[in-house]
């Protein structure tokens, strides 16, 4: 023991030091305080119903009705207690409060890369820091993007567990890219598991053409072999995830259209225009050097201080305090710093001035074949992150690279990027400090390097508007609504433009001296490590000190103690209204509420307390955002309202802002029997039958379900009935009389994938109705229906996951009595 003490001393000593950094900066978790997270607070309230049958039950439901008429929960929150990844995550969890446990996890993980890229210790710190405190993994945990973060931060280990394999540590290596890829995928968040994956595949095509070149195929297929087991053990792992997010998927709104009149739908994927929404600026690049080059997040924070030239020139029309004015401007025109290409933005994607002086150091010394798969990614990503504003390459992608049209705001694929920068730079510190160069060599490399980043903030710091316009694309129309606003003063309009573009160069210019300062901190600490005035040691330290002071900086001006609040505020972040208090005293227990007090369909807040036919989720049904653009958006279509069970819905009095219910006496109920069955061709004659028909007499039914009922044995009787006794979101139980057969439609969101329908126990066929509803026949009689919630994909997925789970400890317990025994047999 005391032998592995000392053997891992420092490497503890430098995990001690990332824990003592992460708590000094989020300091108000140390009072019981925790991140407000606009994105968290929103899941949190998606997911009321989950939680309150999880408290109830033990267990959390697989489906729930708490968000567009019902979707499964597992795309919200599930248990998977079988992945053996869950309970790391959640041990890290509990140990660590949030976002401590994020920001920790990107630190360890990216020392562990650059330990195994043979870095100091010392200088391995100081890259990890370099890549945790990049302002982008920062903005994403105030966002409260919190998967995406833990997704980002075990790239880093997949990574360096790949390299390990590679070089011949088969056992150890395959391992721990079998158990970090499981904590990868089960952090959930795809999008950047599969950007990881390309850059993994790029990768391997490089290490590919070097084993041809060195005729070594064998052993590089060898350690392909090996990781092809560890990547199937991750993938087992994960089944129960992976296999119903897949099932999903093909039903989302990423998946296939049902409809071919909308020529705006795609046919496969997410539209171009809402994956596009997000695409980095061309120009905004240099954001990686200079952060608020830009103006950084959207805000008009910088606008409203007395110094501004914005303040000024509306100071002299108002006479007074233009504070006001300003956020009048804001909202009315789009008045506000950020000058960007993106509808808005948290803040820049910011890499370090010294990281990026380092890594073009980097470009020109590294002799590692590394900086090739560096280089070729990061070009590829940025062009893949600018989407729009270069569709060139990115249409490329969408078009034909497999399910990258599944994800949108690309400009995200620049996490990545935000590794690959600070490995490179550290890789050429790694290089300049082991002396493969001459030290003269060296000197005129970091001079140039220094020239290049340094000479750039430099001409933004002088004459910023030399090269930046600093102006948005709509800035004319900008101006001309000012014109406007101001009763045709054409003059006044121009003077307030000059004076905001004057103000965007200031905040360019002061981080543009700023970048400038720190770049010249890390060319004399990198010049005096070579030409040896400095202890290699304290240089590193002192580097990693400057990198760190650089990027704690920014990062709080977008994550800092204002972003925390306590608990019981958090808790009780969704007030309820009288109106919600009302509702919520109605003891149906499964019925809908129609909230037009907010954006219906893009907001959680009154998911908190109803079921509603909104709320907000990325991955909603396609068919229910077929029904919410056909029919609920551009007119409200009652009879959709009606079918939906909609019983409630709440406006507010635009005069007074008094919230208001109106109770919607037509609402269909939770099932009903119908008097007669239309049939349709197509989903096209499905969505234009349900824009006007009576839900409670009239079943629209495509014609594939046509041999499923005979509608000349069925008719509505009048004495036949049927109602919802026991609701579970999963688990629904009717009764029915009747004499005769019936065809009775259920208020429930079909989604054929899991949902069974038993009539006494018996499993017996249902089909779809009216666009997005279930319906079924039913033989005469009394009779009990049931509906239960049982996708294969879940509960089978879960026992591959076991196996997998298993495959996992085994594996890694043998790989490491491996390792010891080899290193055992070499001393």
């Amino acid at each position: 023991m005391n032998n592995w003490l000392k053997a891992n001393g420092i490497h503890l000593a430098i995990i001690g030091f990332f824990i003592i950094i992460c708590f000094v900066y989020f300091s108000p978790v140390l009072q019981g305080k925790a991140p407000a997270q606009g994105d968290v607070l929103g899941a949190k309230a998606t997911a009321t119903e989950i939680m309150h049958y999880k408290e109830k039950d033990g267990k959390g439901p697989l489906w729930t009705n708490q968000i567009f008429g019902g979707m499964p929960a597992y795309q919200i929150w599930v248990q998977h207690p079988y992945n053996g990844a869950t309970y790391v995550i959640s041990l890290v969890k509990t140990i660590f409060p949030d976002p401590v446990d994020s920001v920790l996890l990107y630190l360890v993980g990216a020392y562990f890369l650059f330990i195994v890229l043979r870095i100091n210790p010392w200088l391995a710190a100081a890259g990890a820091i370099a890549f945790a405190f990049t302002s982008y993994n920062f903005i994403i945990i105030a966002a409260g993007h919190s998967n995406k973060a833990l997704a980002i931060a075990f790239c880093a280990p997949i990574i360096a567990s790949v390299i390990l394999t590679l070089r011949g540590k088969y056992w150890i290596g395959a391992s721990l890219t079998a158990l970090f890829l499981a904590l990868e995928i089960r952090s959930n968040h795809i999008q950047m598991t599969y950007y990881l994956m390309i850059a993994l595949l790029i990768f391997i095509g490089i290490e590919v053409y070097h084993a041809f070149k060195a005729k070594k195929l064998a052993e590089f297929g060898k350690a392909l072999g090996f990781l092809a087991v560890g990547m199937l053990v991750a993938f087992m792992v994960n089944t129960g995830k992976l296999w119903t997010t897949y099932e999903y998927g093909k039903e989302s709104n990423r998946g296939k259209s049902n409809l071919t009149t909308d020529a705006a739908e795609e046919k496969n994927g997410l539209s171009k225009e809402y994956a596009y929404g997000w695409s980095q600026g061309i120009g905004e690049s240099f954001t990686f050097l200079i952060p608020d080059l830009y103006g950084g997040a959207t805000s008009i924070d910088a606008l409203v201080k007395p110094e501004s030239h914005t303040y000024k020139a509306l100071q002299s029309i108002t006479g007074g305090d233009p504070t006001q004015a300003i956020g009048q401007l804001a909202g009315q025109i789009g008045l506000q710093q950020y000058w960007g290409e993106k509808p808005g933005t948290s803040g820049p994607y910011y890499f370090g001035a010294i990281v990026c002086f380092l890594f073009v150091f980097g470009l020109l010394i590294v002799r590692s074949r590394l900086k090739w798969w560096i280089l070729g990614t990061t070009i590829l990503f940025m062009f893949l992150s600018f989407g729009k504003n270069f569709p060139m390459i990115s249409d490329l992608f969408f078009e034909y690279f497999p399910l990258y049209n599944k994800f949108r705001a690309v400009e995200s694929i620049l996490a990545l990027v935000g590794l690959m920068v600070p490995v490179l730079a550290f890789l050429a510190i790694k290089e300049a400090q082991e002396g493969t160069y001459d030290q003269k060599t060296l000197v005129k490399k970091l001079t140039i390097a220094g020239g290049i980043t340094g000479g750039f903030a430099l001409i933004v710091a002088i004459m910023p508007t030399a090269l930046f316009s600093f102006t948005t694309a709509n800035h004319q129309l900008m101006v001309q609504a000012l014109t406007q606003m101001l009763q045709n003063n054409a003059g006044v309009a121009q003077n307030i433009a000059s004076a905001l573009i004057s103000d965007r160069a200031d905040i360019a210019r002061a981080d543009a001296i700023r970048s400038f300062l720190f770049i010249a901190v890390g060319y004399a600490l990198v010049w005096a490590l070579i030409t040896k005035k400095i202890n290699m040691q304290l240089a590193f330290i002192l580097l990693g000190f400057a990198i760190m002071i650089d990027m704690w900086q920014v990062d709080r001006r977008y994550l800092n103690n204002n972003n925390f609040a306590s608990k019981t505020d958090l808790d009780n972040h969704f007030q309820q209204r009288e109106v919600d208090t009302f509702i919520s005293s109605d003891k149906d227990p499964d019925f809908r509420v129609m909230d037009l007090t907010i954006n219906t369909f893009s907001d959680a807040s009154t998911s908190a307390f109803h079921k509603t036919i909104g709320g907000y989720h990325a991955a909603k049904l396609k068919r229910y955002q077929e029904l919410i653009d056909n029919q609920l958006t551009k007119s409200i279509n009652q009879d959709v309202l009606d079918m939906l069970n909609t019983k409630y819905i709440i406006t507010q009095d635009p005069k007074t802002g008094s919230y208001q219910m109106k109770n919607n006496a037509t609402a269909a109920g939770n099932a009903w029997i119908v008097q007669n069955v239309q049939f349709v061709k197509d989903a096209d004659e499905e969505m234009k039958a349900i824009s006007s028909f009576d839900p409670k007499k009239e079943a629209i039914v495509d014609i594939r379900y046509k041999d499923q009922l005979n509608s000349k044995n069925v008719g509505a009787d009048p004495s036949a009935s049927i109602k919802l006794d026991s609701y579970s979101p999963d688990h629904m139980i009717y009764s029915y009389s009747a004499p005769r057969d019936i065809i009775a439609v259920f208020s429930e969101i079909y989604y054929d994938k899991g949902w069974n329908m038993y009539v006494d126990g018996v499993k017996k066929p249902y089909f779809r109705a009216d666009y997005v509803l279930r319906a079924a026949q039913l033989e005469a009689g009394n009779h009990k229906v049931e509906f239960k919630f049982e996708p294969t994909s879940y509960y089978l997925g879960e026992k591959i996951s076991l196996a997998g789970s298993i495959l996992l400890v085994a594996g890694l317990g043998f790989a490491f009595y491996d390792d010891r025994k080899k290193k055992k047999a070499t001393k």
